[in-house]
This record gives structure tokens, C-alpha cells and sequence, in this order.
């Protein structure tokens, strides 16, 4: 379909003849005329006739948000054939121009339709400005594309969650800070209160922050404190604001109301606050963005003011500390300062390009990734990375990430980015036949997925659009989840031993909840294959917890969560049990009686995105690298020009035993080129001057500043090659 939309002072049209048989009967005898309108010139195309409904709900949405930018409820329908040379059928034509004027009418829009299928007479004035004239084109495939609608996601009342002390004492801050802005700003409304990371925070209607506004709030909120005011339960609902009724409502039975001081507020936890403001030794404010009301951009957007609190000043010196750790440590200032990865504006916003030293690192952590597979019976695939909607419909994955595609319009199909590889990867399984001799089938391959994030959540390789994940999917029997999960788990602790992550993690065992009636496949299956998972972890001495109802509808699943060095929490390895999918795709191998059984698939990702795994690293070693992963493990520094000739030996002796190192041999001095080498995070700096030309030797410093000298080529090439096999962590 194509359509003009012209926003005009008036449009004046009036029929004179039949253009076809089947021109419409019965229409209105003289001149129209319509003022202030948005005129919709309309082409129906042939193309348009296999999903005419799709299409008169695409043309509804583009003329509802026409008429929103230029402000206009009238609304002119005008067939026009000349937009097209293709043409539908009259009566599909006419069909979607009365379904669409129908539709707009229920909308409350005042809709004028011109006559279908009659010569025209028409004098338009169109208003100039830069949205008066606005053309578009869509099929009906495109039509079924579209995103879903914008809605409210209700508050809900968080049954399982207890609140520690600690938590308690953030969510009592957040009120208060609610508290000292309505005493101040006694316009603005109070939305809801809750918890971001080991944040919390308050969200504010009718509020704009101001970057004064922390000192002269935390005055305010220390005068409070004193004052020992009680957070008391049992408060009126009759005393809550228009936005606190509203998370009242949503949460029904459900509402727990408390007041603090002349504040009335209602809270999504059970047990909240503490008991008095007493208890709240230090505050601090630490920064404030946005967030739609109830997460949904047609609302109003709320001021969100994040904060922290502890029970004593003590506590909150050292989160400052760790604060200022975290941003040294920062992934987005390390890889800039290294030229690890680069994010540019003309690619876009979530889509961040690795340089060759963040290729490196990431290639470095493939390869040994498939050194732990590839000896446990997996083989590698490779997979396009677009595919018909057809396959994600059928997966289920539409309905899912519905509202994260990229859509892709070929020339003669269209097509989706992927989101998820696993469709792709049972294809290649169903393409040939198995036996039970054949089983288990094991697939490894890091590929990218592509997610339609929002612009603002998106935060350097932390959170992107393209995710490159390390994934892999099993095809099992049933006899066999135990067995493979053990191996995988196996995996997963030599990878983040190895780097030296494996001191502090918890595994979380998400099974079925009391009500087993909605989860997918049998009592027996199920059974087995969360014992597999729990002898997994018992026989692995894993420190697991059950978490009852956490469980897929498809499977059950255990989640590694590690810390890093700054004591943060990433959920990062998981290991998922599918009965789902080969039900959908009716996956099946030949068992010993000769019949087809379905086999039982398992998801599995060690690193999880390789772009936030890579980001992690980074923080976790604040940029220095173990020698095995470093981009640059070995920098060669000259004294003077006569150390070149020897200097380029030795890096010609390096570059052969793939020890990746450069040379600096330009005109600096060596205290220069040996602090330009230390803020690189460098592991070994190597100084040539006349005295090592001399003794054809090296002066080797490490990285804390420990220097060596006299030390021969091939013993240093030796202790190299050492380290990197044994991917020492130093």
C-alpha cells in the first residue's frame, strides 16, 4: 500500500463519474469540504490482497500517528489509484478503505471518506510546513511486523522477596527522600519506590532535578533523621496521592500502606522499612535520571532520584571508595584508554566495533572456550544471521522478542535479524537422521544475536544490540541430561577457574513450582532431568540453592553467578533444559525398538555475550590482563639508535613463537617509552641498551616494576611460552 498524507488548510473534492462498474453506490451528490484536516491519498495494492486486515491495521497506525505530529482528529480518506501501478482488486480495495474508516470513527477521529472507484474533481491548500506532506509505503507482510503497542505493565506486590536489613534501610532513604521533596516541591506527585542493583530508588511526577538540588535535599533529610519520625503501617488509603492510588490498585489485596510522617505511601515489598528514620545513619544521593510511568513511553516521564544508605557513616566511606574503585575500573575508560573497542555514532548506539587488541582478548577466550569443548564430543556450526519470521514464529521466539526484531525487507522476502540461534541449530539437526547410537548430538558456535534494545539502556559492551554469545545446544535422551550436564558443568568451572574466578559464585537450581499443571512435558521427565541437575551440583559440591517456581515452563535450569573483583554479582553460565522446542519443531531419532523418540535439548553458555563478558574482564583486572589474554604481551624498548638492530632481532625472534609484541624505537627517552609502556598495562617491558647489545641479553621489567637483567632470549621465549600454556593468572 501506498499512501500521501497532506496536512491542509482544506480539501474540496466533488464525484462525476463512474471510473469502473464496481464504483461505489450510493455516495454524497455536490462539492465536500473539509477544513483543518490530514488528507490520506491511498493506493491499494495487489500485493496487499493476502493479508488485507494486516494492512487496514498498519494504515490505521500510520494515519494515527501522522494526525498526532501534525495535531489534527479529521481525517479525509481519499483513493487515489495514480500512487501505484499495481493495483489490488476493487473489492479489497474498497473493503480496507470502509474497515479503516470504521476503525478510526471508533477511535473517536471525525473521518470523511471520498466516493471508490469515481472520477474526481478536488482543490486542496496545503499548509507548508515541514510534516504537511508525508508519504508512505508498506505490504502486507510488513504490516504483520509491527512492534507491539506500547502498555502499561502494572505494578505488582513482590510475594517472595524478603528484604535484609540492608535493603530495608535503602527503600526506608527512598521514602524519605520522597518525603523532604514534597515537603519542598509540593506540586510534585510520588510514583513508586524500589531497588536498582545495590541502588535504591524514588520515581517523582512533576519534578525536574536541578544538580543543587542533592545538598539542599540530604539538609533536609539529616534534620529528618533526628527527628526518629516512625514508618507506620496501617495508614489511609483515602490520603494517597493520584499515583500512589494507582500502584494500589494494581496491587489489589495486596497494598500495604504506611506513612511517614504527613507522607502516605504504598509499597511493593513486604515489610519495607525499618522502624524510624533513626536508623538511617547515612544518606547519600547519588545521581538522578528518567523513567516512564509504568514502563511505558506513552506516559509521563518521571524524575528518578537513585540513592544509598547504611547504618553508619563508616559503611557509606567505604561504598564511596568502592564507587570511585568501580569508575577507575571502568570498562568504557580502559578501552578507550587501551583502543580495545570503539563505538561510533554513524554505526549506531548498542553496536560497538572491536579494535584489533579487543579482537585479541575475544579471540583468545573463543579458542579456549572451544579447547574445552571440542574434546567432550562437540562440533562446531555455523548459521546465517537472518532468517524468515516463519522460523521464529514456529519456535515461539516472535511472540517472545516480538518487540526487540530487526526486520530485514529483501527484494523479493522479507526477513528477521536473529535473536536466538537455537532455532537455527535444530534445523541443521533435523536435516539428517539419527539413532540412538547417534546420541547425544552436540553443536558449539559463537554467533551474534540481534536484540532491538532501547537507547537508553544501552552502556558500552555491557549492555549492546549485537550479542555475540558462546553458544551451544545438546540433543539428548533422557538417559543421558545427567551425564552432559555433569560434563558441562566441568566446563564451566575449568573457564572460570582459570580465571580466577571461581573463588566466590553461588548456582541457582530454578525447578518447578506446587502447580505442575503448567509446565511442559511429563511428570516422569521432569523428575528427571531437575535430579540430574541436583546430582550435578551435589557431585560437583556446588553451593546451589532451590529456587521452587524459577523453572521455565520448558525445563529446569542452573545459573552460575560469579563476583568479580569489586564484589558485584553476573549472572553468567547457564545451563537449560528444553522439552519445548523439540515438541514445536517434532525433533526425533530412532530408538532400540526402532520407533522415533523425542530427544530432550539443552541450552548452554559458558561466558554468556562474549561483548559483556569482555566487559567484565576488563573491570575484573582493571586492564591488567593475565599473559595469555594480554593484546600486547611484550613491549620492546630501544635506549638509543644503536639498540635497533638488536632490538628488531628479538622482535623478529618473538613475533616467530607468536608472542604478540612491538617495538618502540622511536626518538624518546627510556623513562618515557617505559611510562607510556606501563599505563598500556604491558606484562614484560624490555630494555635494550649497549650493554645488552653487548651480551646479547635483555633487561626485563614486570609489570610491578620488578626488573631482571642479564636475562638470555630463549630463557625469556621459554618463560613466555610457560605461562601463556599454562594461562597463569599473575
Amino acid at each position: 500500500m501506498k499512501i500521501l498524507a497532506i496536512h491542509a488548510d482544506f480539501i474540496e473534492f466533488e464525484a462525476k463519474k463512474k471510473a469502473m462498474k464496481q464504483a461505489e453506490e450510493g455516495i454524497a451528490e455536490g462539492k465536500q469540504r473539509i477544513t483543518e484536516c490530514l488528507v490520506v491519498y491511498s493506493a491499494v495494492e495487489k500485493r496487499d490482497e493476502e493479508k488485507p486486515d494486516a494492512v487496514v491495521q498498519r494504515y490505521v497506525k500510520e494515519i494515527e500517528d501522522i494526525a498526532n505530529q501534525v495535531k489534527t482528529k479529521t481525517i479525509v480518506l481519499y483513493p487515489y489509484a495514480h500512487l501505484s501501478s499495481q493495483l489490488s482488486s476493487p473489492a479489497v480495495a474498497e473493503k480496507i478503505m470502509k474497515d479503516t474508516e470504521k476503525i478510526l470513527q471508533g477511535k473517536k477521529y471525525q473521518v470523511t471518506r471520498a466516493p471508490f472507484g469515481w472520477y474526481k474533481s478536488f482543490t486542496i491548500s496545503c499548509k507548508g510546513h515541514p510534516l504537511s506532506e508525508l508519504s508512505r509505503e508498506f505490504s502486507s507482510e510488513e504490516a504483520t511486523n509491527l512492534k507491539k503497542e506500547s502498555k502499561d505493565q502494572p505494578f505488582e506486590f513482590d510475594t517472595k522477596k524478603q528484604l535484609t536489613k540492608e535493603e530495608k534501610i535503602r527503600l526506608s532513604a527512598a521514602a524519605l527522600i520522597a518525603k523532604a521533596v514534597k515537603e519542598q516541591f509540593r506540586e510534585a506527585f510520588i510514583g513508586s519506590i524500589g531497588f536498582h542493583h545495590d541502588q535504591a530508588y524514588v520515581d517523582i511526577a512533576h519534578f525536574s532535578w536541578k544538580p543543587d538540588y542533592s545538598i539542599r535535599l540530604e539538609k533536609r533529610i539529616t534534620e529528618l533523621v533526628k527527628q526518629n519520625i516512625p514508618f507506620a503501617p496501617q495508614g489511609k488509603k483515602e490520603l494517597l496521592d493520584s499515583y500512589q492510588q494507582e500502584i494500589a490498585q494494581d496491587l489489589g489485596k495486596n497494598a500495604s500502606i504506611y506513612t511517614l510522617g504527613d507522607l502516605t505511601l504504598t509499597s511493593l515489598f513486604k515489610d519495607p522499612f525499618v522502624k524510624s528514620t533513626k536508623e538511617l545513619a547515612a544518606i547519600k544521593i547519588l545521581s538522578a535520571g528518567s523513567a516512564y510511568w509504568k514502563n511505558n513511553e506513552k506516559n509521563q516521564q518521571l524524575t528518578r532520584v537513585y540513592c544509598v544508605a547504611f547504618s553508619t557513616p563508616v559503611e557509606l566511606e567505604a561504598y564511596q571508595k568502592k564507587i570511585v574503585e568501580a569508575e577507575n575500573r571502568s570498562h568504557l575508560k580502559i578501552g578507550k584508554e587501551q583502543g580495545l573497542f570503539v563505538v561510533s555514532e554513524l554505526v549506531g548506539p548498542g553496536l560497538p566495533l572491536l579494535a584489533p587488541k579487543g579482537m585479541t582478548i575475544r579471540t583468545e577466550i573463543v579458542n579456549f572456550l572451544w579447547d574445552l569443548h571440542k574434546n567432550v564430543g562437540y562440533q562446531r556450526v555455523a548459521i546465517p544471521h537472518i532468517a524468515k519470521d516463519l522460523l521464529y514464529k514456529k519456535s515461539g521466539h516472535w511472540e517472545k522478542f516480538g518487540d526487540e526484531l530487526f526486520h530485514v525487507k529483501g527484494k523479493y522476502e522479507s526477513f528477521v535479524l536473529k535473536p536466538m540461534n537455537c532455532p537455527h541449530h535444530i534445523q541443521i539437526f533435523n536435516a539428517f537422521s539419527y539413532s540412538y547410537r547417534n546420541m547425544p548430538i552436540r553443536y558449539f558456535e559463537p554467533t551474534t544475536v540481534y536484540r532491538d534494545e532501547k537507547p537508553g539502556q544501552l552502556v558500552g559492551l555491557s549492555r549492546v544490540r549485537s550479542i555475540t554469545q558462546d553458544d551451544g545446544h545438546i540433543f539428548c535422551r533422557v538417559t543421558q541430561i545427567k551425564e552432559e550436564v555433569r560434563t558441562i558443568v566441568g566446563i564451566v568451572l575449568q573457564f572460570y577457574k582459570t580465571l580466577g574466578m571461581d573463588k566466590d559464585y553461588w548456582v541457582s537450581l530454578s525447578i518447578r513450582g506446587e502447580d505442575h499443571s503448567k509446565y511442559l512435558g511429563t511428570q516422569e521427565v521432569w523428575a528427571i532431568a531437575e535430579s540430574s541437575l541436583e546430582a550435578a551440583a551435589k557431585e560437583n559440591k556446588l553451593p546451589y540453592k532451590k529456587m521452587p517456581g524459577e523453572a521455565a515452563f520448558y525445563g529446569p535450569k542452573l545459573d552460575f553467578i560469579f563476583k568479580d573483583s569489586l564484589q558485584r554479582e553476573w549472572q553468567l553460565a547457564t545451563i537449560q533444559l528444553d522439552f519445548n522446542l523439540p515438541n514445536r519443531f517434532e525433533l526425533h531419532y530412532m530408538n532400540e525398538k526402532g520407533e522415533k523418540e523425542q530427544p530432550v535439548m539443552i541450552h548452554r553458555a559458558i561466558s554468556g555475550s562474549l561483548e559483556r563478558f569482555l566487559s567484565i574482564l576488563i573491570e575484573h583486572f582493571a586492564g591488567k590482563f593475565p599473559l595469555w589474554l594480554s593484546p600486547v604481551q611484550v613491549k620492546i624498548l630501544t635506549v638509543t639508535d644503536r639498540s635497533n638492530e638488536f632490538a628488531k632481532q628479538v622482535y623478529n625472534k618473538l613475533k616467530q613463537k607468536d608472542i604478540r609484541v612491538e617495538l618502540n624505537d622511536a626518538a624518546e627517552t627510556i623513562g618515557k617509552k617505559i611510562r607510556d609502556a606501563q599505563l598500556e598495562q604491558v606484562n614484560y617491558i624490555v630494555t635494550i641498551g649497549d650493554k645488552e647489545i653487548e651480551k646479547k641479553v635483555l633487561a626485563v621489567r614486570t609489570r610491578t616494576g620488578e626488573v631482571t637483567f642479564d636475562v638470555k632470549v630463549d630463557d625469556f621465549i621459554s618463560q613466555l611460552e610457560k605461562e601463556i600454556k599454562g594461562k597463569v593468572i599473575s
